[in-house]
């Protein structure tokens, strides 16, 4: 599930395999853009936003690209063969003399100006793993809603940008709070370590290839997928049950031991979490 992390490994991938070269390849499979042709444009950097991925291209033009849940950009040697899924699901290819990243099941893809990029991105809050990262306005952004439940403010990326589902579950975990607690009711001085306990969780994860929070590679998360094992905590069976975003609903997971707050009345506790979008 691409989160901030995971998506500032894929633009790390795609940087190093793109920036400085110019393009001998350009295909972009989405009707708008079909007609455009980005061969002989240097690429100049691939950058992180959230979970956004801006490809600059000389000439003021960015490929702004979005995985949600099932997108990928692979990036493949010459002669090497390509194994991101099945041909039809190829949704761009940007090539030089020495590599080729291929774009699969990309839900968002377009092209514009550079100067325009705020139209995509702008609306974003803080970036967790950005230059841009302002812990006090995103505290600020994530109160301006106290009624909200702390689950929904943390995946609105308007208030910060970089957190998913997984890390919404181990934060509110690790702030022993349930995700429908109104985060205008999450204590003062715990509201004040959420910005640098989600800034320390993506950070420590932004180089590895498996996301862990507890520090342990044998048991990686805490709560997120293992209903109805028990908590590593106090070995009370996880729960999960579903919580909207304001747009879908979200497997999440807690410990009713070591969290308070509200908590849905009715829960699933099946381990293998709901297929969602991010």
């Amino acid at each position: 599930m691409p989160e901030g992390d995971t998506v500032w490994q894929a633009a790390r991938r795609l940087h190093d395999a793109l920036a400085g070269r110019v393009l001998t390849r350009s295909d972009l499979r989405v009707p708008k853009f079909a007609t455009a042709d980005l061969t002989g444009r240097a690429v100049l950097d691939v950058t992180p936003r959230g979970k956004h991925l801006l490809t600059r291209i000389e000439g003021n033009l960015t490929l702004h690209s979005h995985l949600r849940m099932d997108g990928a950009w692979k990036v493949f040697a010459p002669g090497q063969r390509w194994s991101g899924g099945p041909s039809h699901q190829i949704r761009a290819i940007l090539g030089n003399a020495d590599r080729t990243a291929v774009g699969y099941r990309l839900p968002v893809l377009e092209l514009l100006r550079t100067t325009d990029e705020e139209r995509v991105v702008g609306h974003l809050g803080p970036d967790l793993l950005g230059p841009d990262w302002d812990p006090e306005q995103a505290l600020a952004n994530l109160l301006a809603d106290p009624a909200r439940s702390l689950g929904e403010a943390l995946l609105d990326q308007r208030n910060l940008a970089g957190v998913g589902n997984v890390y919404k579950s181990e934060l509110c975990f690790l702030l022993g709070a349930t995700p429908w607690l109104p985060v205008g009711a999450l204590p003062a001085d715990r509201a004040a370590k959420l910005p640098e306990l989600a800034k320390r969780l993506l950070e420590a994860n932004r180089d590895r290839p498996n996301r862990i929070t507890t520090g342990h590679r044998s048991r990686p998360l805490f709560v997120y997928g293992r209903a109805p094992r028990p908590c590593l905590r106090c070995r009370t069976s996880v729960c999960v049950a579903d919580q909207g975003d304001g747009s879908r609903e979200r497997p999440t997971y807690w410990c009713p031991n070591c969290q308070t707050g509200p908590a849905p009345s009715t829960t699933r506790h099946r381990g293998a979490p709901r297929r969602t979008t991010n």
